[in-house]
Order: structure tokens, then C-alpha cells, then sequence
């Protein structure tokens, strides 16, 4: 959840540090800090609660120079944003830690060492891994063994970067269930949890792994696994290039992810389908034995993704014939759960670092060896852990809330879907009508675009509301899921979504003047039924806004009932198409309401703590 980043070189590493800050800031912005060892060998250390513009604005008053150095922005878990609670945090003017992660066992740590006389200034469970450490240091007078001990005391999920006064040009690094990477320069070397961060000083990185330990000095690197032995971790080139991260034109992330994505719908396409078929290699070493092996499908996510699941959930049923079941990934894990013969378990995560997703395939795991991640990072934990992985190829995502990353996720499992379905029955010629259906979206999608002032218009009318109810049936009720919850995180407003049957069994009691109704409507079956669950919403005098195919003849609802057309298209890729306008009404929304749209409070883009 938090961002830290540090750095061992020759020069100044301030600037290094703050910059790979303001690139971790969607990761967690309650706080942030710095702290450098200056030429003096002295710890010097900078906290401000709130985003990093305060610690910056603070820098220029007060200057830290060093060539040591680690950084954090933090998204609060244990103790309210403040800045005792901020991170960097320091035991004994002589052990520097910033973490991310939660140590599960503080309580007890807590506990031990204030019996042993350590003074603690904060609330945060980190404090005690920097006790720790430096109860550690005192004994073996080195830090990479003080660093190894106390490891092996915490319980829960960590990444660490650690330097102290004693040890100067010498940082050490080290990772457990939270992501971390070195980049590696020339004479110099970087920590980060995420390569974004780092990309300005290098494109080389090393990804650690579960339980390794790295002892980084300007000079060397040695890298230690968890059962203490010496490794080699591959070097990666990255492909993303220092302006990736850019908004560019436009005035916000959420905004600039919007409207990439036809592009990043053509991307996943490519390479993948020939002859309007999907290639079974898309899914990686050894898909093709895998998938034929498959009766049924598991499908584990959280939040948006959870969604992209929903929906697939109706596209296997009824175009791959093949059972599905989806669940929240943070329930899966702690209940008692029984796996069919031969089920293919899909877990699906923008960073594949969501901690609750990570844990049910570990779980998962120990029962089979059929798992496929649905990411956009190669290089997350969720993909090196899965047997098969199908990377959506969204291309970074800033914006907390997520756009581009549900979209191509569905696309992704569309591919699966069809996959699967070719094994099912599923009719040659009908998977060819999907993927030339998909690949009319970038069109559409552009049409939806170019409409956005109009959907502005409507969001201006949402200002001053605190709640809404959003209805879709079949496909589209997880995409009034989504819609809701876009709301939500944006903009404040409570929203809650229904399929729309659903209305007259007990919502419907809340609908009146002022509780408006969004609502989908695509040409699939179900219009006749939602067109009178509308009426049935104006007759008890409340107030629609329809998004519906623009095939679909709505007009005669009356003045209460708003209706804005979209381009038709096929039932089954209308998930993917009407999620577009949806997202644009939310952020019109959020914008008209002068909410942080890309930082919206109390949230964090990738939710590494459970």
C-alpha cells in the first residue's frame, strides 16, 4: 500500500529520492518523509503529513543532501495520519527503516521491548521493526545480519529498506509478500516498489523475491534467498520509458486513462488472435494441455477486478458453456471452500500485488497447479506464481480509480472464453463474430469520447447529491457495479447497484425526488424488462439517466427519464463499451465536485496490506 524507495550512490540521492516519491505517490499519500546520512555521517530526516508537495515545499526550507538515503509515502494503516506516525522512522539516532507491509505480531514486539527499555514515539507497527533491527546491531555490529534476525521474528507482510550512521554507502533491502525492486545504475544502486519510480536514473531492475535479502553497497550487490544462500537474480530491461507516467494534455490520470484506451485495446489484441482465433500460447508455457483439461472455472479477484470477473462469469456460462464461480478474494482464503476436478483457477489484479488475491493463490496452490493471473505487471508476484498468465498489456495505471486496467481485463477474458469455449462447443464461426466485435471497440469507444459533454452535462447535475442507485441486468448489472463504485471512490457520493429486477424487493422503497437512478441498457434480451423496471422507478416520482444502445427506442419514458444513446454494438461486448461512459460521468462528477480525483481520500492504487 505505502511507496518507499531508497538509494546508495556517489551524488546526491535527495532529488532521486523525492522524485521516486512523487512517481509512488498513488500508492499511499497520508504522509511522507526522507531521511539521507549527510557528510557528517549524521542522520538527517524530513516528515510532513499530507502528499509530497508538503515534504517537498519543506525540503526547500530545509536542505538534506547525502548519498545514503531511503523515502516513504504512506497510506495509513496502524495510527492516523500524523507526522510521529510518517516514515522514515529512526531508533537511536542510528537505524534508519521505511516499510511497507503490516508486521502482524507489533503487539508483542511492542510489548517485549518496551520491557527492554525502548522508547517508542509513534503508533505504527513499524516501530518495532526498527527496534528490532537495532537491538540486533548491537549484538552482531553488522547490519545485513542485524537486518537477517529480526526478519525472522515478524510476522506478516513486509518490504524494508534499512541503512544506519554505523554503516555508511551500504543499504539493505528485503521483501515478503510486498513488492520491491532494485534498479541498478552505475555505481549506484536504488530500492522501490514499483520500477515507475526509478525510471528516471535507470531501466535495469532486479525483482526480488519471497524472503530474499539484498546487501546493496555503491560497488556490489549480493542477494540472499531465504534460506540464506547467495543467488543470482536476473537483470530486466524495462520498456517503459521515463515520460509513461506522465498526464501529459491532460488534467488528470483518471482522465488520460479514459481515453487510452482504444489503444490498449488494440494492444492486447495483438500477436494474440489470427484469423479472428485466439492462440493458445497467449496464455503462456504449456496452456494448451492446461486448457484442455478444463470443466470449470474459479475466478478470484477484489474491487474492479472482481467485477471483470462477474462478468466473465456470464460469458463462460452462456457462450463457453463451462460453470464458473467468482469470489472476493479477501472472503476465499478464511473459509472452507471445495475445488472441483479440473477447475481452472483465474485470479485477476491490475498490479498483481493485491495482497488478499496473492494470499488465495498461495492458498489455492497447495490443492492445484491449474492457475492463470490476468495482470498488467509481468513482473508481479500474481504472474511469477501462476502456472499460466495473460498479461492485458494496459500499460501503467496512475489513477487510483481503475479504467483502462477493467477494460482490458475483460477483453482478456474474452480471450479465455473463447479458448475455453472452442473446447466446449463453441462454434468457430461464432468466436470469429466476438473478435470482430472487439475489434470495432476502439471505434466506438472513440464515438463515447467525443461525446463527453454531454455526459458532463448530466454529471453537473449531480453536484449536490449524496447518494444514487445505478441498474443493469444480465451483463451489465456487474457494469452498474462498477459504475457505482467509480462514484464512490471519486467523488464521495454513496451509490449502490442492483440488478434491476431486484428494485421491487426492497430498494425500491428508497427510490423518491431526490435518489437518482443511472441506468444500462443494451440490446440483449433483457430491454423490455428494464425499460418497465424504469417506469416502475418513475412511477414513485424518482429520476433516470439512461445510457442505452442507441437501437433501442426509449424516447417514450417521459420527461423524468433522461437518455443518452450509445453506439450499438453485439450484447456480449457491450460490458466492455457502456463501462466507458460510466467512467466519464464519474469523473465529470468528481471534477464538478472539486474532489481529488486521482487521489481520492482514504484510498491507495495498490492495496499490498489485507
Amino acid at each position: 500500500m505505502c511507496g518507499i524507495v531508497g538509494a546508495v550512490a556517489e551524488r546526491n540521492v535527495t532529488p532521486i529520492l523525492l522524485e521516486g516519491l512523487r512517481r509512488l505517490e498513488y500508492r499511499g499519500y497520508d504522509s511522507a518523509g526522507i531521511a539521507v546520512l549527510d557528510e557528517e555521517n549524521c542522520i538527517s530526516r524530513v516528515r510532513r503529513v499530507g502528499k509530497v508537495k508538503e515534504l517537498s515545499d519543506a525540503l526547500k526550507e530545509t536542505e538534506v543532501r547525502g548519498s545514503l538515503g531511503v523515502a516513504h509515502t504512506r497510506w495509513a494503516t496502524h495510527g492516523e495520519p500524523s507526522e510521529k506516525n510518517a516514515h522514515p522512522h529512526i531508533c537511536n539516532q542510528s537505524v534508519v527503516i521505511v516499510h511497507n507491509g503490516i508486521i502482524e505480531n507489533h503487539s508483542e514486539l511492542r510489548t517485549t521491548q518496551s520491557e527492554a527499555g525502548f522508547h517508542f514515539t509513534s503508533e505504527t507497527d513499524t516501530e518495532v521493526a526498527v527496534h528490532q533491527i537495532e537491538h540486533y546491531l548491537k549484538q552482531q555490529g553488522d547490519l545485513l545480519e542485524a537486518v537477517k534476525q529480526a526478519v525472522s521474528d515478524f510476522e506478516g507482510a513486509y518490504a524494508l529498506g534499512v541503512i544506519s550512521n554505523t554503516e555508511n554507502h551500504r543499504l539493505i533491502a528485503t521483501r515478503r509478500g510486498s513488492p520491491l525492486v532494485i534498479g541498478v545504475g552505475f555505481g549506484e544502486y536504488f530500492i522501490a516498489s514499483d520500477a515507475a519510480a526509478l525510471l528516471p536514473v535507470t531501466r535495469r531492475f532486479i525483482y526480488l523475491e519471497e524472503g530474499d535479502i539484498a546487501d546493496i553497497r555503491t560497488d556490489s550487490l549480493v542477494i540472499y534467498n531465504d534460506e540464506g544462500l547467495v543467488v543470482e537474480r536476473e537483470i530486466k530491461e524495462s520498456e517503459l520509458s521515463a515520460d509513461a507516467t506522465a498526464k501529459g494534455e491532460y488534467r488528470h490520470y483518471m482522465l488520460k486513462e479514459i481515453h487510452e484506451q482504444p489503444a490498449r485495446l488494440i494492444d492486447i489484441l495483438e500477436g494474440r488472435i489470427i484469423d479472428d482465433l485466439v492462440l493458445d500460447t497467449a496464455f503462456g508455457t504449456g496452456a494448451e494441455k492446461i486448457l484442455d483439461r478444463v470443466k470449470a472455472v474459479q475466478i478470484i479477484a477484489c474491487g474492479t477486478s472482481y467485477h471483470a470477473g462477474l462478468v466473465a462469469r456470464y460469458w463462460l456460462e452462456a457462450v463457453a458453456g463451462i460453470p464458473c464461480r467468482v469470489e472476493v478474494a479477501s472472503e476465499y482464503r478464511y473459509r472452507k471452500t471445495v475445488l472441483m476436478d479440473d477447475t481452472l483457477v483465474v485470479t485477476i489484479s491490475q498490479s498483481g500485488e493485491t495482497a488478499d488475491t496473492l494470499a488465495a493463490l498461495r492458498e489455492i496452490k497447495q490443492k492445484t497447479d491449474m492457475t492463470l493471473a490476468i495482470c498488467n505487471v509481468p513482473e508481479s508476484s500474481l504472474v511469477r506464481e501462476s502456472q499460466l498468465q495473460l498479461m492485458t498489456r494496459a500499460g501503467p495505471e496512475i489513477g487510483v480509480a481503475s479504467t483502462k486496467a477493467f477494460t482490458t481485463q475483460l477483453i482478456a477474458l474474452l480471450m479465455l472464453v473463447v479458448a475455453l469455449g472452442r473446447r466446449h462447443g463453441l462454434a468457430e464461426a461464432d468466436s470469429k463474430i466476438l473478435f470482430q466485435q472487439a475489434r470495432t471497440l476502439p471505434i466506438l469507444i472513440e464515438q463515447i469520447l467525443n461525446n463527453s459533454p454531454a455526459i458532463e452535462s448530466w454529471a453537473e447535475e449531480f453536484t449536490d447529491l449524496d447518494n444514487a442507485i445505478f441498474i443493469g441486468r444480465g451483463t451489465l448489472f456487474p457494469i452498474a457495479l462498477e459504475g457505482a463504485l467509480k462514484l464512490k471512490e471519486i467523488s464521495y457520493i454513496h451509490a449502490d447497484a442492483y440488478p434491476a429486477g431486484e428494485l421491487k424487493h426492497g430498494p425500491i422503497a428508497l427510490i423518491d425526488q431526490d435518489l437518482p437512478t443511472i441506468a444500462i441498457a443494451s440490446k440483449d434480451g433483457y430491454e423490455g424488462k428494464i425499460k418497465s423496471n424504469i417506469q416502475e422507478i418513475l412511477a414513485r416520482n424518482g429520476e433516470v439517466y439512461l445510457f442505452a444502445d442507441e437501437r433501442l427506442d426509449m424516447e417514450d419514458l417521459g420527461e423524468s427519464c433522461h437518455v443518452m444513446k450509445v453506439p450499438a454494438i453485439d450484447a456480449e461486448l457491450a460490458p466492455v463499451l457502456f463501462s466507458v461512459p460510466l467512467q466519464l460521468f464519474s469523473y465529470f462528477v468528481a471534477v464538478h465536485k472539486g474532489t481529488d480525483v486521482d487521489q481520492p481520500r482514504n484510498l491507495a492504487k495498490s492495496v499490498t496490506v489485507e
